[in-house]
């Protein structure tokens, strides 16, 4: 055969061949993007480990917890302010959005594992051969310049094992940001505590600020009467035993406040100006009134229990991935480009080369790590399912403890109440007995510390129970479907995944 005839065979066969291959490729490519299965376990919620309804529910009427946003549930601008602060410096909520930006490009990056990795690539290659190793007697220099694009070893994901990876870790940064806002609703709850904590710590320090200025006077009155001979020395330590107690309880006051201030300014992440309000606490103005619902909302208003759910499903797609490790892997690798022994020459006709190189791997013989991996997924998946039942089971009795707590302190304030008004008559009834000589001072003694006390456990009860419907509202996942204020945005990360390729599926 004529050289000439020889080329043009050649270029037939290779151009066929490569023909062959393309279409085979792209075959195999649609094949791969449209038909490929899933082993992951399909995936089923856990039945709810707890019962139909609170025990302590009182059925009262209210607005729904995950419909009213903080601004609207706490309605004491200051507080608001101070909410508005922590979202944006707290560092514990920072730390919750760094790892929900640390999980978007843990995504992104298993993400890319999806399409084919193309690369360009350019280089010259020089080779000198020594005349005794040169087929022609004599020293040679060969050089190649060479430019091309090729893609590297591209899974063609027939048995899920990619796309199961890829939804693992979607679910991840979804529950990474479930988490975030987990942090959120509970900080909200924690500043709002400290604060009223902080206010009950003001009245009660009013309050014996008030008693200690009484009692200096009363001090003062009993130290001329024993001057003039008018009462007994007894009556006057006895009324300097009433002032000691009271500086007592009001310098405790005064150290607890600091440390509250002290906690509260971290919560709130920057030094914040806290002066005392002599304004007393409101349990009717301060916050609106909520209805619980049943257990099954706290799935769709708890952001902690679905952070832990989509944990669940991450690994269920574990699973997938674990299993589609045991069959074959096919990859395909490809290059085009063109080849010159000569720069000036690396453009010209008949210099372009190509390579297609498909390959299938299958695991013979590893160990046992394909079934140990396959194990772990399992347990990790069994952990997670437990983890999620905790989850539910904590939410569940976050809500009971929170509807108890208002019933019973609401009760207790009631109590507390009628106690005072009683000590207070006894208070002033115990005092004319005494200037008119009816009784010992001992009895206005025992009168005017059992005031105190009752004066101080209302201010306290009145708090609790306060702090008891900012439970209840961080425990039904407040604000769940409110629209987020400007200073939530600050703190908010879009829940849409990058747009995916054709052929990908919504998990």
């Amino acid at each position: 055969m004529r050289e000439q005839d020889k080329t043009t065979a050649y270029g037939w066969y290779a151009g066929t061949h490569m023909a062959a291959l393309a279409a085979m490729a792209s075959a195999t490519a649609v094949l791969a993007l449209s038909g490929c299965i899933s082993m992951a376990p399909p995936y089923e919620a856990p039945a709810l480990p707890v019962a139909q309804h609170y025990d302590a529910n009182d059925d009262r009427d209210g607005l729904s917890a995950a419909a009213v946003g903080w601004q609207a549930y706490f309605t004491d601008t200051r507080l608001q302010a101070l909410i508005a602060q922590a979202l944006e410096n707290n560092r514990d909520l920072r730390t919750a959005v760094l790892r929900v930006e640390e999980a978007r490009a843990a995504f992104g990056i298993q993400r890319a594992e999806t399409f084919p990795h193309l690369n360009a690539q350019a280089g010259i290659n020089r080779l000198s051969i020594p005349a005794d190793l040169s087929p022609f007697g004599m020293p040679m220099r060969v050089s190649q310049y060479q430019v091309g694009a090729g893609v590297s070893s591209w899974e063609i994901d027939f048995w899920g094992r990619v796309r199961n990876l890829n939804d693992a870790a979607l679910e991840s940064y979804v529950a990474s940001d479930a988490a975030r806002r987990a942090v959120a609703l509970g900080l909200i709850a924690q500043v709002a505590d400290s604060y009223l904590v902080l206010r009950e710590l003001d009245e009660r320090i009013a309050l014996a600020q008030q008693t200690v200025d009484s009692r200096t006077e009363t001090l003062r009155i009993f130290s001329r009467r024993v001057a003039v001979g008018a009462t007994s020395r007894l009556n006057q330590t006895q009324v300097e035993t009433l002032l000691t107690q009271a500086q007592a309880l009001l310098t405790q006051l005064q150290q607890a406040r600091d440390a509250q201030a002290h906690g509260l300014t971290l919560l709130v992440g920057k030094p914040i100006d806290l002066p005392p309000v002599a304004e007393p606490l409101d349990e009717h103005r301060m916050l609106v009134e909520l209805r619980a619902g049943l257990p099954s909302d706290l799935l769709t208003q708890r952001p902690d229990i679905a952070a832990a759910e989509h944990r669940l499903r991450a690994a269920h797609a574990s699973i997938g991935a674990a299993r589609a490790a045991f069959f074959p892997r096919v990859a395909l690798t490809g290059a085009y480009g063109t080849v010159s022994p000569e720069l000036g020459n690396l453009f010209a006709p008949g210099t372009r080369a190509w390579v297609f190189a498909p390959s299938v791997t299958l695991p013979l013989f590893e160990g046992g790590k394909l079934r140990s991996n396959l194990d772990l997924a399992q347990a990790r998946r069994d952990l997670a399912v437990a983890g999620y039942e905790k989850t539910v089971q904590s939410a569940f009795r976050d809500v009971s403890d929170a509807l108890s707590a208002r019933k019973w302190l609401a009760e207790q304030l009631d109590i507390a109440q009628a106690t005072l008004a009683a000590q207070t008559e006894r208070a002033r009834l115990s005092q004319l007995r005494f200037d008119a000589g009816a009784s010992a001072f001992l009895e206005v003694l025992d009168a005017q510390r059992d005031l105190l006390a009752a004066q101080q456990q209302l201010v306290q009860v009145r708090r609790a129970l306060l702090s008891s419907r900012v439970g209840l509202y961080a425990a039904l996942g407040g604000g769940t479907q409110a629209v987020e204020s400007a200073s939530d945005t600050q703190t908010h990360l879009s829940l849409t995944p990058p747009p995916r390729a054709s052929g990908e599926t919504t998990p």
